[in-house]
């Protein structure tokens, strides 16, 4: 890591607030990326967000796979690994698993993160590991130059589909919901202020907690996410959910509510009872989280944005921390050759 530290970490690794800053966090390697690209955004965000945390960068890893999000980790002046497509999460699992007193945090796409290491995702996801992971989602594979991706439309044309995708897309939110994360949201790669109150709430949690970022390439995708981005269309399309709050969007003219089937709709608030009008509560039972991701498959109409979900469940590390007392405890400190002999062996001839 280059040189820029405020301070020198304390001994539980949590520094003063006040003497981190970005610079704290900025490597010195020169940020390269498509001119133009949201991932610059989403770097400057995170950068500036991270000092809020009080956690020297000595105590901070970045975990990468390969894609454009990928250069992440050459960015940030913490500990960093840029590991294989797709396994990310599976490194960030062995790091945070052995080092528990490090903040963990992935960094993937849509590409590396939904199709080689899908897998990865979602076991890193039920285990509950004690992770940050950033999806960046930019419905396309940038860094081979503009194949469909895991998340690109039906009929989506591309280099590797040119009559069209007859893929059916994945939905990151819909995915993580269905591995029981315990922590669910979706942001906007130009939206700093909401992606940092985002970034500020999973960073708290404790568990794995797992943010889709729309993300624009504006090489091989542009303006994919144009409908909720941009000013004039965004502040129609936005539905940002609100802990205990009824979910009301375009300026409050608009609302989810619950329709006679019990399916939730979108509708002009003048039109509905008020007692339909959905109150959004993060901690209640996952079908509203399902429901509230099922309004909008792809983000081409009104789409949540926010914290979907966020509760509590034992974190892996724990569990595996409590086990392994245990088995010392039973067995004796440094008597590893009577462990791996505690239980059924075999001798291969």
């Amino acid at each position: 890591m280059s040189d820029t530290r405020a301070m020198e970490p304390n001994d539980d690794g949590k520094g003063a607030v006040g003497t981190l800053t970005k610079k704290s966090f900025t490597s010195d390697q020169e940020v390269r990326w498509c001119p133009g690209c949201g991932d610059y955004a989403i770097l400057a965000t995170v950068q500036s967000f991270m000092p809020e945390l009080g956690i020297d960068p000595d105590h901070t890893v970045f975990v990468s796979g390969i894609g454009c999000s990928g250069r992440f980790t050459y960015y940030m002046d913490t500990y960093g690994v840029h590991g294989i497509h797709g396994r990310a999460p599976a490194i960030a699992t062995g790091i945070a698993t052995a080092r528990p007193d490090l903040s963990v945090w992935v960094v993937t796409g849509d590409g590396d993160g939904l199709s080689i290491g899908g897998n990865h995702l979602i076991h890193a996801l039920r285990r509950n590991v004690n992770l940050k992971i950033l999806l960046f989602n930019n419905q396309i594979y940038g860094l081979t130059k503009g194949q469909y991706s895991p998340t690109s439309e039906e009929g989506k044309v591309t280099k590797s589909t040119p009559f069209g995708s007859v893929d059916h897309p994945f939905s990151p939110i819909l995915l993580a919901l269905g591995a029981e994360a315990t922590f669910v949201a979706r942001t906007m790669d130009n939206d700093r202020r909401h992606m940092t109150r985002v970034l500020r709430e999973a960073a708290v949690h404790r568990g794995s907690s797992f943010v889709e970022i729309y993300q624009n390439c504006n090489v091989f995708n542009d303006g994919a996410f144009d409908v909720l981005r941009e000013k004039p269309q965004g502040v129609h399309n936005q539905i940002r959910l609100k802990h205990g709050r009824p979910i009301l969007f375009d300026e409050d003219n608009r609302c989810v509510a619950v329709g006679d089937n019990g399916w939730l709709v979108i509708r002009d608030v003048d039109e509905v009872d008020p007692d339909t009008i959905v109150v959004h509560d993060t901690h209640g039972r996952s079908s509203l989280a399902f429901a509230l991701a099922n309004l909008s498959h792809q983000p081409t109409g009104p789409t949540c944005i926010g914290v979907f979900r966020e509760v509590e469940r034992p974190m892996y590390g724990e569990a595996m921390s409590a086990q392994m007392e245990q088995a010392i405890e039973r067995l004796g400190p440094g008597n590893l050759e009577k462990l791996l002999h505690a239980g059924d062996t075999w001798t291969v001839s």
